[in-house]
């Protein structure tokens, strides 16, 4: 996608800069001192054996800020410190949005290893049933497999609202009516499920398919209204973000940890067809940068 040189430098706004763009920026260095190093010409988030990979992820080094030498990370663990990142990111940007977006909200990273699933969310707690009857009958649990185990990387919940908070401006709701709803906490006193993140340092068939699989998961099974379901990813190739990005009806949108850096990478390097599939991914909505996340997930 064509950009301006010099379009990478921060958005100053009336003569200050937003805090947003802050945010942005302190992301961007906690992963140049977590994950995302320089080894022997070759960027940590890069396909080692692709020659475009390399070169790309190389210039979105060069203009996030400083080459660090580093030792490459096992994919596990630079996976997990992604999401680390990305999840403080989300603290620092979306909690600021409560003027927007009123609630009483939690971002929690979710490990694998706790076991901490999508059944502890009111849209999903049926689910907790289902795990115990699967666990007593192998065909069943054959049949379902473990859609009841699904555990985003992050996930953003809401509470439900005390009577008190509901009716603090006048009287909303009594003992009569209103009986079901799941944001009234006398109702139901599980947390809301309000957005599912998945993480991805770099993107293969395998990764991509996982990410649909887990989203197409949490359509299907829920009772109640669909989180926002939305993957960050920091893959350097167009082609493969698009092998993730393209399509509809499962991911509501895929996010890069440096859209305008990746943009004006591909640009310096002069690939078209890279840039093409850029321009598509990013006019058809499919595609955006982080730094949009935090207000689309205020929708």
């Amino acid at each position: 996608m064509p950009r301006e040189k010099g379009s990478t430098d921060r958005i100053i706004a009336g003569g200050a800069e937003g805090q947003f763009s802050v945010a942005r920026a302190r992301f961007h260095a906690s992963l140049l001192k977590s994950v995302l190093f320089v080894k022997d010409g070759v960027a940590t988030n890069a396909d080692k054996d692709q020659a475009l990979s390399v070169e790309i992820a190389g210039e979105i080094v060069k203009r996030i800020g400083q080459e660090v030498e580093g030792v490459r990370l096992a994919g596990q663990t630079s996976g997990h410190k992604f999401e680390d990142a990305c999840a403080e990111f989300l603290k620092e940007t979306f909690c600021k949005l409560g003027h927007l977006r009123p609630g009483n909200f939690e971002i929690k990273r979710i490990s694998k290893r706790a076991g901490i699933q999508i059944a502890e969310c009111d849209q999903y707690s049926h689910l907790i049933s289902l795990a115990e009857v699967a666990a007593k009958n192998r065909e069943l649990a054959a049949a379902l497999g473990q859609i009841y185990l699904i555990a985003p990387d992050i996930v953003i919940l809401r509470y439900p609202e005390p009577d008190q908070k509901i009716n603090e401006n006048e009287v909303l709701v009594d003992d009569k009516q209103v009986l079901l709803a799941s944001l009234r906490k006398r109702n139901q006193p599980l947390p809301l499920l309000h957005a599912s993140v998945s993480c991805k340092w770099t993107i293969r068939s395998d990764r991509s398919q996982n990410a649909r699989s887990e989203a197409l998961n949490l359509i299907r099974n829920r009772k109640g209204h669909l989180p926002h379901t939305v993957v960050v990813i920091a893959e350097p190739v167009p082609s493969r973000i698009a092998s993730i990005a393209l399509g509809t009806g499962d991911i509501d949108c895929v996010y890069h940890f440096a859209l305008p850096e990746l943009c004006d990478a591909v640009q310096y390097l002069k690939k078209p067809d890279s840039a093409d599939m850029l321009e598509t991914l990013v006019k058809g909505k499919r595609l955006k940068d982080i730094a949009d996340l935090p207000l689309d997930l205020a929708v």
